[in-house]
């Protein structure tokens, strides 16, 4: 993560990072985050956002607080996150483009043969 945008709260734009971290594989099970302290030093942030970011994080079952030591991606992190958002996919990126492609009057094979490569 580089730097935040106006677009949405700084606290989600911490969570959806860690969240992107942990489906790329950056994050893997097991590996430690950075900690509220050390997210509001690098990015000059109140440590209040980054507990939240945290908090919402843990809510999901996607960290565990190990008492004193720091936050963890919790096992089985990836596969949940991949499966809430496999589940969302069509409804949620698909379906307007599909919607988007009736309008303009191109076809299911017009489509399929996109995705394929072919012309």
């Amino acid at each position: 993560m580089d730097a935040f945008d106006d677009r949405s709260p700084i606290y989600l734009q911490i969570a959806e990072g860690v969240r992107g971290a942990i489906l790329s594989g950056q994050l893997e099970e097991g590996d430690q985050v950075m900690s509220t302290t050390q997210y509001a030093t690098t990015y000059r942030i109140n440590p209040a956002t980054a507990a939240k970011a945290m908090g919402e994080l843990v809510e999901e079952g996607l960290l565990h607080k190990r008492r004193g030591v720091g936050m963890f991606v919790a096992p089985g992190a990836r596969e949940r996150l991949r499966a809430e958002r496999r589940a969302n996919f069509f409804a949620d990126a698909l379906q307007p483009v599909l919607d988007e492609a009736i309008l303009l009057g191109i076809t299911t094979t017009e489509i399929v043969n996109h995705i394929k490569g072919e012309k």
